[in-house]
């Protein structure tokens, strides 16, 4: 409730009266000025790394830490070579829709807001060592966010971003724009672990006014039983872009490695919740895994969601490639983080 505050509150009437007006944030039953809002960027002016701002769509306080530059394959604005019934996707893997280059970056979430947000805040899991081959493990209150979603804004404060990497990673400079910039444990932090925080792909595709964007991001290669096991994360981030509430009641996936294997996946829900997508809470995000006997694959599906009247669709999951790369096993990613 109180992200959907902010976002009426601050987004909405300040952004339409003036940009130069103070940012709020809606605590419990009063209201906490945090900053000054300032003009967002066009595309193709990235912002900078310490760049304070608030998610457009999910209403957290955030900090740029460093960008990404994305091939985004979008379905809904590209002409398709082709038109695949879903049974019948092996071959159309996302790349049948040209790719145009877009800004996205990796950001601190403010701990504060990670209770209020509807998106998982661990987007950046990664494999244990070799000698625990099975061990998932995740760095919370870490996001991808693109160029149109950051609201940039101001802050006196010399800690406005409450994490725990945000002392190992920036620093205050009051007389620099922004204010906050890279420690060198920063780039050290980045150049190692680039295979795995790396965001290259984003697939989108939106049926009936709602739209998915799927990124997924390869995080190793494990040997199991004497045979090599690739691991996969994938970013699902689900939007409703009109006026009709929907829920999302099933999922339903195909799986299909370069091995030969076709496997399909249902289930109620994602991640434990059947979300609802309503014009006051139009997005969900959430995080899963998926693991190949196969140096590749690509996957796609389809989820039910449901209409308030009882009917139901079907809405598309863009077709993605898993790709796998080449894997340096003395990565961890936790080694600047004080573990």
């Amino acid at each position: 409730m109180a992200m959907n505050l902010i976002r009426k509150i601050v987004i909405r009437p300040l952004l339409s009266v003036s940009l130069q007006k103070a940012c709020v944030r809606c605590l419990s039953t009063r209201l906490a000025e945090v900053g000054i809002l300032e003009p967002p960027r066009e595309h193709g002016k990235a912002y900078d790394t310490g760049q304070l701002f608030l998610h457009k769509v999910f209403g957290y306080r955030g900090i740029v830490l460093f960008p990404w530059l994305a091939h985004v394959y979008d379905r809904d604005s590209t002409i398709k070579i082709d038109d695949r019934p879903f049974d019948d996707q092996t071959s159309a893997v996302g790349r049948e829709v040209k790719a145009k280059k877009h800004m996205y970056y990796q950001v601190l979430i403010d701990a504060r807001d990670c209770p209020h947000i509807r998106a998982q805040t661990e987007a950046v899991t990664f494999l244990g060592n070799q000698d625990n081959s099975r061990a998932l493990y995740a760095i919370p209150g870490l996001d991808y966010v693109a160029h149109e979603d950051i609201l940039p804004y101001t802050s006196p404060d010399p800690i406005p971003i409450q994490h725990e990497l945000f002392d190992k990673f920036l620093m205050h400079e009051p007389n620099s724009n922004p204010s906050f910039v890279a420690r060198e444990t920063l780039g050290a932090w980045q150049e190692k672990n680039h295979p795995w925080l790396q965001l290259s792909d984003v697939h989108r595709e939106t049926t009936e006014g709602i739209r998915v964007t799927v990124t997924p991001f390869y995080m190793g290669c494990r040997e199991a039983q004497q045979t090599h096991v690739y691991w996969w994360r994938y970013c699902v981030r689900l939007e409703n872009r009109g006026e009709e509430t929907v829920q999302l009641r099933e999922r339903h996936w195909r799986i299909f490695s370069l091995s030969g294997t076709l496997e399909t996946v249902r289930g109620r829900g994602v991640v434990g919740q059947e979300p609802m997508l309503s014009p006051e809470q139009p997005a969900f995000q959430y995080s899963s895994h998926v693991s190949l006997q196969a140096s590749s694959g690509h996957m796609w599906g389809t989820y039910k969601m449901e209409r308030r009247d009882g009917t139901s669709f079907d809405c598309k999951i863009p077709p993605f490639l898993l790709e796998s790369k080449s894997d340096d096993n003395s990565n961890n990613p936790n080694q600047f983080l004080g573990s």
